[in-house]
């Protein structure tokens, strides 16, 4: 390369051929060409002391240049690295050392050249202050009253018959919340968490997404499942961990999960899926898949430990994984005043170097196309992306709160005039999509498929005890072995006391 190098410059046919070829072809050989060519000139240059006089032990022809090197390289765009060692090259090459060295020099002293950051000099004394920069935009397609503002970003892929299946999932979820709520009020059924206003969440963004995408959920996120083909009676025998929940009861209620469907099980403890969805994405990555990893918390969990280290990892291993963020006004009993003085959670995606969005999460269609960019950017480029979907949480946090001790009425009463799905309902009205006829036919028919799904999963035998122990090692290791003789050795000496028949064998 050096030789071509040399042959070619001396005789100014470099340029020629530089400018002649594809931008990806110059990018690759100012890398690996003019880079060696500059720095044997430089190493030359400084042995045969051409330019000793204006250098000093610190500011050595190759320090300085490996210093804007690794400037160049590794903390700008390849453009303006390019741009940066031709004009070291034309110093160097036509006017001599000395202006090669003040280039250096110049270009050196307008930025830092730190390995922690890179970033202009500044003469001027000034803390930044966060609360003077502008709050970041709230993207959205429609208005409350379900009219579309810009019809240029309409996303025309949707369908009607899209749009259709999208409101009676919505409805469908409603009516599960419900029943299952008011269920575990009776006892039932031991624990339920509803998603009373977060719906559009749900369904704007599990229809982007690939079959072969992988999802990571916290605990508010069915109707992410029941987009990608989870049963109604798959979530009520979950609830109700009888013997056809596909976890054989060791899960707690609302806890879902489906390898089919790459949905992987939720799990209690706040933020522990997100920096597993960080390494599932960079599985991805090493695979050479063409998919992401789609990943969604609550603000709460934002402020958990897991968080940072998801989001870091993320960021420094480059990896296709969108971070899904709920920001539904509580963290439990915890508003968001208390939890956090930043402008959300969006604007710390700029401190891990990630790309973000800050989208209206009840309208469903601004959901779908910050969810559908996303899903794209993070595929292209292997970088993360962060969506903060602004919502409203109406109900409470779960069965085991009260929401009514820490927020009022008339709050909750305003948010209810603008649920994703009162909102959905006015587009599709305006759009003579729907109207009273229909929505009454659903809700019969929805009332009556859920209520035969819960009957049918009540009466269902719970899971074979034997199941307790497996599914959890690929090999059962012998203290499991050694536990589940006990059990059965227990059971057999006090079998009056268990009630083993409501087991399956």
């Amino acid at each position: 390369a050096v030789a071509v190098v040399g042959t070619c410059a001396h005789d100014h046919l470099l340029d020629q051929w530089y400018w002649s070829v594809s931008l990806s072809t110059r990018a690759g050989f100012i890398e690996l060409v003019y880079y060696t060519w500059i720095i044997l000139q430089c190493f030359f240059l400084y042995a045969s002391n051409i330019a000793g006089p204006f250098l000093t032990d610190r500011d050595t022809p190759p320090a300085l240049l490996l210093r804007l090197f690794y400037f160049s390289f590794c903390q700008q765009p390849k453009p303006m690295a390019a741009a940066r060692i031709w004009s070291i090259y034309s110093a160097l090459h036509i006017r001599g050392a000395t202006q090669a060295i003040r280039t250096c020099r110049a270009m050196l002293g307008t930025k830092t050249s730190f390995p922690g950051a890179i970033s202009e000099y500044t003469e001027e004394l000034k803390l930044d202050v966060p609360s003077e920069h502008a709050p970041a935009k709230c993207f959205r397609v429609m208005d409350f009253d379900g009219n579309i503002i810009n019809k240029n970003i309409f996303p025309e892929k949707v369908d009607v018959e899209e749009q259709l299946h999208w409101y009676q999932t919505m409805s469908l979820l409603n009516h599960m919340d419900t029943l299952l709520y008011n269920a575990q009020r009776q006892g039932r059924i031991s624990f339920y968490m509803t998603s009373y206003g977060e719906e559009a969440t749900h369904l704007g963004s599990a229809s982007v997404l690939d079959k072969d995408d992988v999802i990571y959920a916290q605990y508010r996120e069915t109707g992410v499942l029941l987009y990608r083909g989870y049963t109604l009676q798959n979530a009520m025998d979950q609830c109700f961990s009888n013997v056809d929940d596909l976890g054989h009861g060791k899960q707690m209620p609302v806890h879902y999960g489906s390898k089919a469907l790459n949905f992987h099980t939720i799990s209690s403890p706040l933020g522990t899926q997100i920096p597993q969805a960080s390494g599932a994405a960079y599985a991805l990555k090493l695979q050479n898949k063409k998919n992401c990893v789609i990943c969604y918390f609550g603000e709460g969990a934002a402020s958990e430990g897991d968080a940072h280290a998801g989001f870091n990892f993320g960021a420094t291993l480059e990896c296709p994984v969108i971070f899904f963020c709920r920001n539904n006004g509580y963290a439990i009993s915890t508003a968001t005043q208390d939890q956090y003085r930043g402008d959300g959670i969006v604007s710390r995606a700029a401190g891990y170097g990630i790309d973000s969005i800050r989208v209206d999460g009840n309208d469903v269609f601004a959901v779908y196309l910050a969810t559908k960019a996303a899903r794209e950017s993070a595929i292209a480029n292997n970088r993360p992306v962060l969506i903060e979907a602004m919502t409203y949480r109406i109900g409470h946090h779960s069965t085991s709160d009260d929401s009514s001790t820490y927020r009022g009425n008339d709050e909750v009463s305003t948010f209810k005039q603008d649920t994703p799905i009162e909102r959905f309902q006015k587009y599709l009205r305006n759009e003579g999509i729907w109207d009273d006829e229909k929505e009454q036919r659903l809700q019969e028919e929805l009332y009556k498929q859920v209520r035969a799904a819960f009957a049918a999963a009540e009466k269902k035998k719970k899971p074979s005890l034997s199941l307790m122990f497996e599914e959890v090692y690929d090999m059962k290791p012998p203290r499991l072995e050694q536990q589940e003789q006990e059990m059965q050795a227990h059971l057999k000496k006090y079998p009056r006391e268990y009630p083993t028949k409501e087991h399956a064998a």
